[in-house]
């Protein structure tokens, strides 16, 4: 993961758009998953503990363009959970 965030915008069903901080990309299974925050210019970057990330699969539409879908499989999920914990403690270290 690198200091520095990617921003993203996200439309949600009404068509509400909210930015996200892209926090980490990463495989697993030969998936691509990404961990994201939403932006809250109140939000501490240094502190700790997150209370709302949100985990989504990246795949490709049609057109080859890198779309973000959720993921419904609580077992997919735990594993992404898992291996971004390990990602994150690796990186403390």
């Amino acid at each position: 993961m690198s200091d520095e965030m990617d921003i993203i915008l996200l439309y949600d069903e009404d068509g509400n758009e909210t930015e996200f901080e892209v926090v980490a990309t990463l495989e697993l299974d030969e998936n691509e998953y990404a961990i994201l925050l939403p932006r809250d210019d109140e939000r501490d970057p240094e502190a700790e503990e997150v209370e709302e990330a949100y985990i989504l699969r990246i795949e490709q539409d049609e057109n080859g363009e890198d779309v973000l879908v959720g993921i419904e499989d609580e077992e997919e999920l735990n594993a992404v959970i898992e291996a971004y914990e390990e990602l994150v403690k690796e990186e403390s270290n």
